[in-house]
């Protein structure tokens, strides 16, 4: 009876080795007919393949939701802040990364709180002491804390404009945060002139202090060399985004170039890197620079061995995450939709030497249209999602992002010649 079973075990065997190798010889005949097979291979077949299959097996993942780099993205309203009834006379904007600090988040970032909104940069001519030419001139860095990351607390102006003719008298803004060796440092745009006067010019400074809650120290002035005349960061080092990588930091900044001061509506957006030992600098510029040619606003961040950004708004490649080896050679990793503007992770342990690559769930933006032309303000907000190898929240990784029929039907043929950010509405 033992002898039946056992020829009937390897009978039953056999007849699955002979049904796995006929199924293998099915899927080898559809590859070999060079017809692309209905179960996605594991790896490229070795058949001749349209541009898109082709890259498709470039990609970390074949299937989009198995990406770690792709997610969609939810917002929600903070709380604790005040915009004076939205008359554009309060903006807060340009929020740094959080950092949490003996149980408490810590962020800092732009507020304006002037007598009356923005003329707006083309008529940068007519501000004054009191008057802004922009939602980001006459502004100065404030900080707030948070239990939750939702509900914040206002504690007010962490560094603010230093008496005329020191860079920065005019406006500071754009804010971000680094954490090296037990100091806190801020990097932040320095105005020296309204917004719009001649452009959008201005260099970065930094200060620092012992602990998130000041007092700061001035730490000096053009951290980040502006270009020789003629190159594409001539004039002009905005959003300065600091992270350490493979031990050194690292801040990625942005220009805008074939712009100022005679055309304004043909203008490019570049990204470009700088390094140092020392957060107070000097700092040396990327031979590769600028390291990106798409996107707005600054957000990078070390994602397992490399580093990875949020690329928005400008370039041929807007609306991308990608990511980088060696944080200077960037490639696409997904396209997203819905996109946080001037996105501000909160990444656990991201100054530290370890742990600080494993990505985010959370984190703050802001939207610049929250008023109407004539009173023109920005708000802060959180946004959450799922670009975290600790996280996995299958409703991030849909595909489908719906909106109701007025979402769409905003962007009528009346919006044609409006500002996209709803800073003015343009003559035909």
């Amino acid at each position: 009876m033992k002898k039946l079973m056992k020829k009937a075990s390897y009978a039953i065997l056999a007849l699955g080795l002979m049904a796995s190798c006929a199924q293998q010889k099915h899927e080898q005949k559809e590859v070999s007919n060079g017809v692309f097979p209905f179960a996605m291979p594991d790896e490229k077949p070795n058949i001749p393949l349209s541009a898109s299959s082709e890259r498709m097996f470039e990609y970390e993942t074949k299937r989009v939701q198995d990406n770690e780099l792709f997610s969609q993205f939810k917002y929600t309203r903070l709380q604790g802040f005040d915009y004076n009834g939205g008359d554009g006379t309060v903006s807060r904007r340009d929020p740094s990364r959080p950092i949490l600090v003996d149980g408490k988040y810590y962020i800092w970032y732009t507020k304006r709180h002037t007598i009356v909104p923005p003329v707006g940069w083309d008529r940068a001519k007519e501000a004054t002491d009191e008057i802004p030419s922009t939602d980001w001139d006459l502004a100065d860095i404030w900080y707030a804390t948070s239990a939750d990351g939702t509900t914040w607390n206002e504690i007010g102006p962490a560094v603010t404009r230093p008496a005329k003719p020191k860079s920065g008298w005019r406006s500071l803004a754009t804010p971000d945060i680094l954490v090296w060796q037990g100091k806190y440092y801020l990097y932040y745009q320095a105005f020296d002139e309204p917004s719009g006067l001649r452009g959008d010019l201005c260099p970065v400074s930094v200060s620092y202090a012992n602990s998130p809650d000041g007092p700061w120290t001035h730490g000096g002035d053009a951290v980040i060399p502006f270009g020789k005349e003629g190159e594409w960061d001539q004039n002009a080092t905005h959003d300065p985004h600091p992270i350490i990588f493979n031990g050194k930091i690292h801040i990625y900044y942005k220009a805008a170039y074939n712009k100022w001061p005679d055309k304004r509506d043909k203008y490019a957006v570049g990204h470009g890197l700088v390094t140092s030992d020392n957060p107070l600098g000097p700092f040396e510029k990327h031979p590769l620079n600028p390291v990106m040619q798409s996107g707005h606003e600054t957000t990078y961040f070390p994602f397992r061995d490399g580093v990875a950004t949020i690329v928005i708004k400008d370039g041929n490649e807007r609306e991308t995450i990608q990511f980088s080896e060696d944080g200077a050679n960037f490639n696409i990793a997904c396209c997203i939709s819905f996109a946080p503007t001037a996105a501000a992770p909160y990444i656990p342990n991201l100054f530290e030497k370890e742990g600080g690559n494993r990505g985010f769930t959370w984190g703050l933006s802001h939207f610049v249209n929250a008023g109407t032309p004539e009173k023109c303000y920005s708000i802060m907000a959180r946004f959450d999602c799922d670009l975290s190898l600790d996280s996995n929240e299958p409703g991030f990784k849909k595909t489908g992002v719906w909106h109701r029929p007025e979402v769409y039907f905003e962007q009528s043929m009346e919006s044609l010649y409006n500002h996209p950010e709803g800073r003015y509405k343009k003559e035909k």
